[in-house]
């Protein structure tokens, strides 16, 4: 049995496909195959199933692709610690991102993760919640930024700012009008979505579950446009197609200015509104953290990212230490 057996049942476990763990593990096919026949036959147990384009994992192959994923971890925190010995902070850093905090956060992060930190580029990865805490599983990625709340997989985390939610509303709007509105006075309005597997829908539907009606399939409902991305639901927005709620951080500085002073672009016809309480309830917010493997040794990299994350100017959020 060699590291290198380990490495390629652990991808065809997570790929589902020969095929595509061999390209992974950047060998052939042939050579991924008969490696893994070669363990099988070693362990006198049958680790996957093969059928006509699907591979699925035995129930035991299962338990044994877990504890490879561990041995696999476990041989690369001996280099990561030769490593730490002469420079802590050296080798790039892999961070996963979600796609409502991506576009916001990580352009100031970057450039201050390479001021302070040269010697550690970061290596980045935006998608779904769901799939991050998948890749931190399997080791894909070292850590990841997440909004709060998500399954509880065992991470240590670090939180890091609570968010405030602020309306998106077409520059003409009546309610564009007021310093501060409800969630209850947009309950009459036409609320444009992300789609499916977004966790901010997700987060929205949780503080606002009025607007979950707009996502009905119920026949004689007014249903929402869904969107892709953020940006994509502030052009709808500025379309004047309907309202949408957006995370403090996706609000361009520029947005906040007076009409006179802005620069001419999309954001002239939309109006960010702060929400306030609602009959005691607090305003949405969604709280950011930084999660990785507890059985991640590089200590020292996951401060310095905190650092470079709390270096970064975060308008409008509440710091948590």
């Amino acid at each position: 049995m060699t590291l290198t057996e380990l490495k390629y049942i652990v991808a065809v476990a997570r790929e589902k496909h020969f095929g595509h763990a061999a390209d992974a593990c950047y060998v052939s096919q042939p050579t991924l195959s008969v490696a893994i026949k070669k363990l099988e036959e070693e362990l006198d147990v049958k680790l996957f199933e093969r059928s006509a384009g699907e591979v699925t994992v035995t129930p035991l192959g299962e338990e044994i692709v877990r504890q490879a994923q561990s041995v696999l971890e476990q041989a690369a925190a001996i280099k990561e610690i030769a490593k730490r010995g002469k420079d802590p902070l050296a080798g790039p850093l892999t961070l996963g991102v979600i796609y409502t905090i991506g576009p916001y956060l990580l352009p100031d992060l970057v450039r201050h993760s390479i001021a302070r930190t040269p010697q550690m580029p970061l290596m980045l990865q935006e998608n779904f919640t769901v799939k991050l805490l998948e890749m931190l599983r399997t080791g894909e990625i070292d850590c990841a930024i997440l909004a709060e709340p998500f399954p509880d997989t065992g991470l240590a985390m670090a939180p890091l700012y609570d968010e405030p939610f602020m309306a998106a509303l077409p520059a003409n709007h009546p309610l564009g009008t007021q310093k501060s509105i409800s969630a209850a006075e947009l309950k009459s309005e036409t609320m444009l979505l992300l789609g499916a597997g977004h966790c901010f829908r997700d987060h929205v539907l949780e503080v606002c579950p009025e607007f979950a009606r707009f996502a009905s399939n119920a026949e004689g409902i007014r249903k929402s446009f869904e969107g892709s991305s953020l940006e994509t639901i502030k052009h709808m927005v500025a379309a004047g197609m309907g309202v949408t709620l957006v995370p403090r951080l996706s609000v361009p500085r520029d947005a906040l200015l007076t009409v006179s002073r802005r620069r001419k672009s999309d954001e002239n016809y939309i109006r960010y509104v702060p929400i306030r309480e609602d009959d005691g309830s607090p305003p949405p917010m969604r709280r950011v953290v930084l999660a990785w493997r507890r059985s991640f040794t590089r200590y020292e990299a996951i401060a310095a990212l905190r650092n470079a994350i709390y270096a970064c100017e975060l308008p409008g959020v509440t710091r948590l230490s």
